[in-house]
């Protein structure tokens, strides 16, 4: 018999559970089933907005939006254009019903677990085809399907981590590759990380203008030292570079922050007699306080196993 078992709500970015069935089965197949739930809500970053994974007797559909996804079990003989419209309805009642912001903040799994309410009688609805009432919709979503299908993940493009795989570098038409490891996310950026990145891009800017006045005073004066103009472009790259770590994850992220930090400093040093001790303060100042915001801002680490 085909049909629709368990349908989740999760949020994108760290996988955390927001609603879920409450009714699923408890069998020990199912239970095995339901393991993928937890694999793939971890790697919902780096999926497509749509996608399907076949595993034997059961099928995993998902589709993701706003920075939350949609995910229901069903078996392998449901129509994947009904199991589509169904994630779709939730996604519409989900949307008007919650504000976004509180998805984005929310701490606790399953704090919107009266969702389920929706959840089953939609599940109901779908799983009874004779009294859906939603053939314009169910037209439209083919038409959609047939244009944009779902990208198939196959059990192969699994790794083996804690039983379970990376997803391998695949290719899903209309959005390009995937990559099998992508850069490590930062923590979230605070207000004085936010300062201290405005800032450094002040003290880029400034290096730059002053660098471009030193060249017009080198064209203008044969004696001038073409060295100042090294000198404050350097210390424009230092700025930059120290914005990028700051945004990006890199190895040796820390050591490559001192030794930006001391490039500015020495910058500044060469340039002592161009600037006042005011300005000389407010770059090294800047690049201190960058670094040290730099390694403040730490990698997140694993994703918190929410027993989805």
């Amino acid at each position: 018999m085909s049909m629709i078992l368990s349908a989740s709500v999760v949020r994108v970015r760290d996988g955390l559970p927001l609603s879920a069935s409450t009714d699923y089965e408890q069998s020990t197949g199912m239970q095995e089933f339901r393991k993928y739930f937890k694999m793939l809500s971890k790697k919902l970053s780096q999926l497509p907005d749509r996608c399907t994974l076949k595993t034997g007797q059961y099928n995993i559909n998902f589709i993701s939006s706003l920075g939350v996804s949609y995910m229901m079990l069903c078996t392998e003989n449901y129509p994947s254009v009904l199991a589509f419209c169904f994630l779709d309805e939730l996604q519409k009642e989900f949307i008007t019903t919650y504000n976004m912001m509180k998805t984005n903040t929310a701490v606790r799994p399953y704090c919107f677990i009266e969702f389920d309410n929706f959840i089953q009688r939609t599940k109901q609805r779908y799983n009874n085809t004779r009294s859906l009432s939603t053939k314009m919709n169910l037209a439209d979503m083919q038409t959609e399907i047939k244009l944009r299908p779902p990208y198939q993940i196959s059990v192969s493009e699994l790794g083996s981590t804690n039983g379970f795989a990376h997803l391998s570098v695949v290719e899903y038409r209309g959005t390009g590759k995937i990559s099998a490891a992508p850069h490590q996310r930062l923590e979230p950026v605070t207000l004085p990380g936010i300062v201290s990145f405005v800032l450094s891009l002040l003290c880029g800017a400034l290096n730059l203008i002053r660098g471009f006045h030193a060249i017009e005073s080198l064209l203008q004066n044969e004696g001038e030292d073409f060295s100042y103009v090294i000198a404050f472009f350097l210390g424009t790259a230092a700025c930059l570079y120290q914005c990028y770590l700051f945004v990006y994850y890199t190895g040796w992220r820390n050591a490559k922050s001192f030794l930006t930090f001391g490039l500015i400093c020495l910058c500044n040093m060469y340039v002592y007699e161009l600037r006042n001790l005011w300005q000389l303060f407010f770059h090294v100042t800047v690049g201190a306080f960058s670094t040290l915001q730099i390694r403040l801002r730490h990698p997140q680490g694993k994703s918190p196993d929410y027993n989805v």
